[in-house]
C-alpha cells in the first residue's frame, strides 16, 4: 500500500490509458485474424441451402447460394490442402 500512496495525484489515468490502448490493439489485431482466415462473409447465409430447398427461392438467389457454395468448397480444398503440407513438413522436421 505504500508504493501507491506514493505515487503523484493522476497516476491512475495512465493505467486506464494503458489498458484502453491494450484493449484497442487486441481488438485491431483480432480483425485482422478474422480477414485473413475468412471469417467476416456475408455470403455465410447461403449455405444452409441444399438441391432441395430449389422451389423455395428465386432462380437469382439459387445460383448465388450455388456459386458460394462452390467457392466455399474450394476454400475449404485450399485450407485441407495447406493443413496436409504443414504437417507434412512438420513430420520431415
Amino acid at each position: 500500500m505504500g508504493f501507491f500512496e506514493s505515487l503523484p495525484d493522476g497516476w491512475t489515468i495512465y493505467v486506464w490509458l494503458f489498458a484502453g490502448a491494450a484493449i484497442i490493439i487486441a481488438a485491431i489485431w483480432w480483425m485482422r485474424w478474422g480477414f485473413k482466415n475468412e471469417q467476416f462473409d456475408e455470403d455465410i447465409k447461403y449455405l444452409v441451402f441444399n438441391e432441395a430447398d430449389k422451389d423455395k427461392m428465386t432462380s437469382d438467389d439459387f445460383a448465388k447460394a450455388q456459386a458460394v457454395m462452390k467457392a466455399q468448397m474450394a476454400s475449404r480444398e485450399r485450407h485441407l490442402a495447406m493443413q496436409a503440407a504443414q504437417q507434412a513438413a512438420q513430420k520431415r522436421s
